[in-house]
């Protein structure tokens, strides 16, 4: 239920930002034409106005387009003004202190500091804070192009005892489809092709299949029920697909949810693996697959997964892939007790959809949240791969961290 008299405040709040960096922006441009003053005025309001109402309608709208485009562009608008506030207000309290100190030295008769006319605003930090904020908006503005840019990444991973024949194995793994999210058919079918072109032996998919409801696939089988390989698909569940984040008319409702979910990957022809295990063999050699449901070291997620379950009846001499959907299981519970287990494979972070990457750094502020949030991490002969995500979640684009499929052979 919502609080009014939160709502309220942060209203305030957003209007006292709105006139603030206002008051600044018109400073900077009073130099300039009018032309380009009116132009400056116009679209700041707008941006403003439209933010302002986003952030009050989005709560009462169903459309999909609303509540990606509009509330993201609005989000976003939001984070700018902050940013540019910070900085100007960093300004303010330098020309705050230059005062005070002037006006103290005056009293004494040693004047160090003018005071007479006031103490001008520092242009530099002025002119930083609308670049830096522009640089920002402007990103994810440009980034809703990104969400179907996908990117194929391969990584050769060795796993110690893998018997021969599996030498130049090739998996694919996908993961955080949020189908919920997802609207351009053609677009997304172009990542299937991409996917079924590698000719995998095994594909593995580690969860959030959807945002909430099972319903959100039922447009999405005859893409997705592409997906094939000659050892099989796989699948785990994420924190997405529990149906934990929305309000249902039951816990009835909620369960069978789940039980539709479970269907949904089975009419798929995907073999969803609870809390499970399997082998996959090949000229009578094998490995373990384990597949267990969704568990988070991070409080706000429930620990679904079972891993002394999943683990019942493996032989751990033969190398042991684990399908888990969030990177913090593998420091929190898999290192200290199953240092068997040489590879694990998760999702979940998405790269927050939001930072830079190049052969030589990788940024996001996601990093600050989880310590292993994309590529590939290593600890003794334990080893994670954590994928970027096919799909989006809230904002619908990618700055920086674009959607990935992932292409691992085994050595």
């Amino acid at each position: 239920m919502r609080n009014p008299v939160f709502i309220s405040i942060l209203l305030m709040v957003l209007i006292a930002i709105d006139f603030y960096v206002y008051q600044v922006l018109r400073h900077l441009f009073q130099g300039s034409g009018v032309g380009i003053r009116t132009a400056v005025n116009l679209i700041y309001w707008s941006l403003c106005i439209m933010c302002l109402g986003a952030f009050l309608l989005f709560p009462y709208s169903s459309n999909p387009y609303f509540r990606q485009y509009v509330f993201s562009i609005s989000m976003g608008w939001m984070f700018t003004q902050f940013i540019m506030a910070l900085l100007f207000l960093i300004d303010d309290i330098r020309r705050g202190t230059f005062w005070v100190v002037g006006k103290i030295t005056s009293s004494t008769g040693a004047q160090f500091i003018n005071t007479e006319n006031g103490i001008p605003r520092s242009t530099f930090l002025s002119w930083l804070g609308v670049g830096l904020a522009s640089t920002l908006f402007l990103s994810l503005i440009y980034g809703f192009g990104n969400k179907y840019n996908y990117r194929l990444v391969k990584n050769k991973i060795k796993l110690d005892g893998l018997p021969s024949v599996f030498k130049g194995f090739k998996i694919i793994h996908i993961s955080d489809i949020h189908s919920g999210s997802l609207q351009d058919k053609m677009a997304v079918q172009k990542g299937i092709d991409l996917i079924n072109k590698q000719n995998a032996d095994l594909v593995l998919f580690t969860g959030d299949l959807v945002n909430d409801k099972a319903t959100e696939m039922h447009n999405w089988m005859d893409v997705f029920s592409q997906i094939k390989s000659p050892h099989g698909v796989f699948s785990t569940l994420g924190n997405h697909d529990y149906g934990d984040y929305v309000k249902w008319d039951s816990a009835t409702a909620k369960q069978q949810n789940l039980k539709d979910l479970m269907q949904v990957h089975a009419n798929l022809g995907w073999r969803l693996l609870m809390n499970e295990n399997v082998k996959i063999e090949k000229e009578g050699a094998h490995f373990h697959l384990v597949g267990i449901e969704n568990w988070g070291a991070k409080a706000r997620f429930p620990k679904y997964g079972k891993m002394e379950q999943a683990m019942t009846g493996i032989d751990s001499n033969a190398p042991i892939i684990l399908m888990s959907h969030d990177p913090s299981h593998w420091e929190a519970e898999v290192i200290p007790k199953y240092p068997h287990v040489q590879l694990m494979l998760a999702g979940h972070t998405h790269g927050m959809q939001f930072g830079l990457e190049n052969p030589y750094f990788k940024w996001s502020p996601v990093q600050w949240v989880y310590k292993q949030w994309a590529g590939i991490y290593q600890n003794n002969q334990q080893q994670l791969y954590v994928n970027r995500g096919f799909g989006f979640l809230g904002y619908p684009g990618r700055v920086g961290i674009l959607p990935e499929i992932t292409l691992i052979e085994l050595t």
